[in-house]
């Protein structure tokens, strides 16, 4: 494939919140006649692994566990071979928004400026050594809350007060690490790999000569580009089997949270349980409600994250904006169906549920990238 020339950096917003144009397609020489874009990434569900009260399992003899044969067969490396054969750059849109934060700037400025803007996470620049040093997440955020909340009475100074590099420096204490990030001319694999075993959701696109950032990738951009230029190549024969077939999601130990517990206990299941969302369930456990990351950053822009005691109940029904809600899926539906459905609501999980409405399971972008490219090459989850 002929190499397209290298676009220009996409603005950069250092330490205001001035916006950019949306992003909306891909390269123009790549861009199919019709779709649009979504709103940009978030995070898929991680390996749910250290035991916790609000739990559910559904047992092996329910689902049958046995899919490793499934991606075995020589038409399943289809799309592994698809993305082998795409760079990064092919993925990037033509017009993009790009926020980056000085490690100088006040947490509380930052996150509200995500917010302003629609991003969900930041590249990080450090004016001292002139380089690019990390993310600031929703996750940051999260974190923050869970550290130093106490109760509504008490002001958290931390989020009011603290710069970035102050947060760093608290929370990494002296474990810094490299910052993990792509050229725009590794191929779609090596994206997709970064991203699953390095267990992250934002992976910064950098031009090697400019040291300039080029985009943030994200399952859901590579999942959209897949979905989409993919339709021009035979379909694997295991896409007709059900989620229960093949056992694609998670499925052991699916943290919910009851919609009567106070947002601070949904906090804790994402710090401890490193899930980006959790089905809310009402007292008879069926789900009602999904409550995301996502949905923290708006106590920022609210100004409501002094008092984490409100029941995720009354915090769903305070949102200003709906955002993806809850959608599920059943055990009988193939998974061409599924990764149809993600594609087009747009959503970065689906919820799967038996006939009553019970959890049973999270079907995540995450696990989807897991089966259709890495499982084909011969890379378990476990192994990575």
């Amino acid at each position: 494939m002929e190499r397209l020339p290298v676009p220009a950096a996409p603005q950069m917003v250092l330490l205001d919140a001035a916006a950019c144009p949306e992003e909306e397609g891909f390269p123009e020489a790549l861009s199919p006649k019709e779709g649009g874009e979504e709103e940009e990434e978030e995070e898929e569900e991680d390996r749910q692994r250290s035991p916790r009260p609000v739990t559910f399992t559904l047992g092996n003899e329910v689902l049958g566990l046995s899919p490793e044969t499934e991606f075995q067969s020589p038409d399943a490396e289809v799309y592994m071979h698809f993305m082998r054969s795409h760079c990064c750059y092919d993925a990037i849109p033509t017009s993009c928004k790009l926020v980056v934060f000085d490690t100088s700037l006040e947490i509380k400025k930052a996150f509200v400026a995500l917010v302003a803007n629609g991003v969900r996470a930041a590249p990080l620049w450090d004016s001292k050594t002139q380089s690019f040093v990390g993310m600031l997440t929703i996750t940051d955020f999260i974190n923050i809350l869970h550290r130093y909340y106490r109760s509504p009475l008490v002001q958290i100074y931390e989020v009011e007060e603290h710069k970035i590099e102050t947060w760093r420096e608290v929370y990494l204490q002296g474990s810094f690490k490299p910052l993990v990030y792509i050229s725009p001319s590794n191929s779609l694999f090596d994206a997709v790999y970064s991203l699953i075993k390095h267990k992250i959701h934002r992976l910064p696109v950098i031009e090697p000569i400019s040291g300039n950032v080029l985009h943030i990738l994200t399952h859901k951009r590579i999942l959209k580009f897949l979905h989409i230029f993919g339709s021009t190549i035979p379909k694997p024969h295991f896409l007709k089997k059900t989620v229960q077939e093949l056992c694609v999601g998670t499925f052991r130990d699916v943290a919910v949270v009851p919609e009567s517990a106070p947002i601070y206990t949904a906090l804790e299941i994402f710090v401890d349980r490193r899930v980006s969302a959790l089905p809310v369930v009402n007292d008879a456990g069926q789900v009602v409600g999904l409550y995301s990351r996502f949905d923290v950053i708006h106590l920022a822009a609210q100004k409501t994250y002094n008092n984490l005691d409100i029941s995720v109940r009354e915090a769903l029904r305070q949102r200003t904006v709906c955002l993806e809600g809850v959608l599920t899926c059943y055990p009988h539906e193939t998974m061409e169906d599924i990764i149809d459905r993600i594609a087009k609501e747009q959503v970065h999980r689906l919820v799967l549920v038996d006939e009553n409405q019970y959890p049973r399971g999270i079907i995540s972008l995450s696990d989807i990238l897991q089966a259709l490219v890495l499982t084909p090459a011969g890379i378990d989850r476990s192994s990575l």
